[in-house]
């Protein structure tokens, strides 16, 4: 009889340790593969969506687009740093899961419902130190970027133009430095005349401290920066310079490029994409960024 109350001591000993201990193990290039397979799964669950409902299989496919680059960055930020947070993993593959739901026209849960909501509306969900999903600010480049000589993986900085507050606090200082990742490639050519490249961020520096973020690209910019100016952004010695305004504002939207979805800057003709030091880009958090704590 002791034995057995020993042993079912044991038995809740090994499930408290073990238990916690798997929900943080490492995540793994099977664990990506396993979601860019649901990824292809989720893609015929909304190709039978569009016999009853087109407009919503429109919808469906474009998150669809977004997850399956984001997944795409997960597996190259893998590759390149040899580890990724899994709760980028597990929010991933909870968005995932609520889209096929949506697409076989199941209810959502309960569970899921309210923090989907919350976070939407940028209320519950968010605290002061906390920039919510959604948030964009202006950055400019600070070294050229071409789909003629760029490669996947290629790092790039861009420093943050103005301050980003949340109930007056400064969360993100102007001068904050985005670090970007090329995270696709498509030089124009014969086969593919018009070039592209996908810009994915994965850190930002904000007073001396590093942290993890997730952005894609939605604007690009052309800068109204006095002539020669611009050459020395990508020594680094002019960074200064930026935030003191010597390189003033932005006229608009960069003539013949087109901004898609997942942070994908396209040639709108038959050349290469172009992205000259100063550029400035505007950057959307695609995750929740908490800083200063």
């Amino acid at each position: 009889m002791r034995m057995l109350k020993l042993a079912g001591i044991a038995t809740v000993f090994l499930l408290a340790v073990v238990v916690p201990v798997f929900a943080q193990a490492p995540l793994t290039s099977g664990d990506i593969q396993r979601l860019q397979d649901a990824v292809y799964d989720v893609g015929g669950d909304i190709t039978r969506t569009r016999d009853r409902d087109v407009r919503l299989a429109e919808q469906l496919q474009q998150q669809l687009d977004e997850i399956r680059e984001e997944a795409i960055y997960l597996k190259v930020k893998l590759r390149k740093e040899g580890s990724v947070p899994r709760s980028e993993y597990v929010a991933l593959r909870d968005r995932l899961e609520r889209l096929r739901s949506q697409a076989r026209g199941e209810p959502e849960s309960r569970s899921t419902a309210p923090a989907a909501s919350s976070t939407r509306s940028g209320t519950s969900s968010t605290n002061a130190w906390e920039v919510p999903v959604g948030t964009e600010v202006d950055a400019r480049l600070q070294t050229r970027l071409s789909s003629k000589t760029a490669k996947v993986e290629d790092r790039f900085d861009t420093t943050t133009l103005v301050d980003v507050e949340r109930n007056g606090r400064v969360l993100i200082p102007a001068g904050s430095v985005m670090r970007g990742v090329v995270n696709s490639v498509t030089p124009a050519g014969r086969l593919e005349r018009k070039g592209s490249l996908t810009l994915l961020f994965d850190r930002i520096s904000i007073n001396g401290r590093t942290y993890t973020m997730r952005g894609t690209v939605t604007k690009a910019l052309e800068s109204e920066g006095i002539r020669g100016e611009t050459e020395r952004i990508a020594t680094g010695g002019a960074v200064g310079a930026i935030i003191g305004g010597i390189l003033g504002g932005f006229k608009g939207a960069l003539a013949g490029i087109l901004i898609g979805a997942g942070g994908t800057v396209a040639a709108t003709e038959g050349e290469d994409v172009d992205l000259p030091p100063g550029t400035v880009l505007r950057v959307r958090f695609d995750s929740p960024l908490v800083v200063g704590q």
